[in-house]
């Protein structure tokens, strides 16, 4: 198929002037995977039997303005109704993407909460304990933290070409050294403090190798994990493990709750009730926004990464602007590090971030290198980890196995799915001789 150029109106049609230029083929792996995604849930959650006849959804907490009263529905009549807005959703992806028109987000988020809601209804039916949404909400928000920062610094390394593989290590050595600090001075703060310094020291070190001596970056990336989690493993094995009370009792920074905010109905437990980390979260994602692609500095940021060779003929210091970008990433993630002592109030474990840095670069790709697209992949991440906590405590049929796998499992059905075709900055991972 061809798409034929006509001439401006009020020219002749002269048949010299005419071109043509083929379409990109139909991509048909979005309205697939919706459609059987759509069929296998009705079919498990619709025609099957449920646990029992109703669920129940609780939406208010002690300090909310008003009280949302509890919403009890039928559990299959309303799975089948969710099922069945989900298969409209992949009929509708199906037509569009035959008429070769693009939706905008709104439909792949509509299908997520469709069958997210298709599958509460059926695995709360008959408990107890009804599901308190505005928790789990507030939960995913909390759990997606370390995510967020994780994969802005990815971005921010990506961006300008180099590419950051050790965010893994950055998270953990953040938490061990906000840990530490947080504990020999007794306050939470000073140890968020000392978080980004951390990051930044494992950032030196891919610096280092990656723009000096131009190693492998991915490589490097994969040192830096294992070298950090040594180091801190052997720390923590041989200080602070006998010696507890002095390097790792760190305490937990105090949840500070935003006047009137706080007591709005669902929203202002989840995003008005937490700790300065997710505070600064939401500062440094719309900081980050606006800077990277409505300023100076980001223009240069990310035209090194696009074409390093035209940024320096126009002046632009290309390994400056890379090292600066990395020893950013690696502050934010390591301030991302904090989450996991200071923030949830732990005391540091041998490896106690859990390869959250590998989903965090994940999440930056499924956002497409973008801050606002790294928060919402994040937050799905965030949503999937709190979710098998929640059913986990409230009882579900769905095995223990497979609660524990579904972040991870999530994680890559999202990335190879649902992600697409799509772009990294042409010169990611590309060493630059001037």
């Amino acid at each position: 198929m061809s798409i034929v150029t006509a001439p401006p109106q009020g020219a002749a049609a002269d048949p010299s002037t005419l071109r043509t230029s083929p379409l990109a083929p139909i991509s048909w792996r979005a309205p697939i995977i919706y459609g059987v995604l759509a069929l296998l849930t009705f079919v498990a959650f619709g025609v099957l039997p449920a646990g029992g006849r109703f669920t129940t959804f609780t939406f208010s907490t002690g300090t909310d303005l008003f009280a949302i009263a509890p919403v009890r529905v039928p559990s299959k009549s309303a799975a089948i109704a969710l099922t069945l807005i989900a298969l409209a959703v992949a009929v509708l992806s199906f037509v569009t993407t035959r008429l070769r028109r693009r939706i905008g987000p709104w439909l792949p988020a509509l299908f997520g909460v469709v069958e997210v809601a298709a599958l509460l209804t059926w695995a709360v039916a008959g408990k107890s304990n009804p599901l308190p949404v505005t928790g789990l909400l507030a939960g995913s928000l909390f759990l997606a933290t370390p995510l967020v920062f994780g994969s802005l610094s990815g971005l921010l390394c990506e961006r300008s070409g180099i590419i950051n593989i050790a965010i893994e290590g950055q998270l953990l050595a953040g938490a061990f050294l906000a840990a530490v600090v947080g504990t020999l001075t007794q306050n939470a703060y000073v140890g968020l403090i000392a978080a980004p310094i951390a990051g930044v020291l494992v950032a030196l070190l891919l610096i280092l190798f990656s723009i000096r001596y131009r190693v492998d970056q991915i490589i490097v990336g994969v040192v830096l994990n294992v070298l950090v989690v040594g180091v801190t493993s052997y720390l923590f094995s041989t200080v602070m493990k006998d010696n507890a009370a002095t390097w790792n009792s760190p305490p937990r920074l105090a949840t500070l709750s935003i006047p009137i905010l706080a007591k709005i109905p669902i929203l202002g437990p989840v995003l008005f009730q937490q700790n300065v980390l997710v505070y600064l979260m939401y500062v440094v994602v719309a900081v980050l926004q606006i800077m990277l692609f409505r300023s100076r500095w980001g223009l240069r940021m990310r035209s090194v990464g696009e074409h390093p060779l035209a940024a320096d003929t126009v002046g632009i210091k290309v390994n400056r602007t890379r090292i600066r970008n990395t020893m950013l990433g690696g502050a934010v993630a390591g301030l991302g590090g904090a989450f996991f002592t200071v923030a949830a109030g732990l005391a540091f474990g041998k490896e106690m971030t859990g390869g959250k840095g590998y989903i965090a670069l994940a999440a930056m790709i499924l956002g497409r290198w973008s801050p606002k697209g790294a928060l919402a992949a994040a937050l799905l991440f965030g949503f999937s980890d709190n979710l098998q906590v929640v059913l986990g405590i409230i009882g579900t049929p769905i095995p223990s196995q497979i609660m524990l796998m579904t972040p991870y499992a999530v994680t890559i059905f999202a990335v190879a799915g649902l992600v697409g075709r799509v772009r990294a900055p042409a010169s990611e991972g590309i060493p630059y001789v001037k």
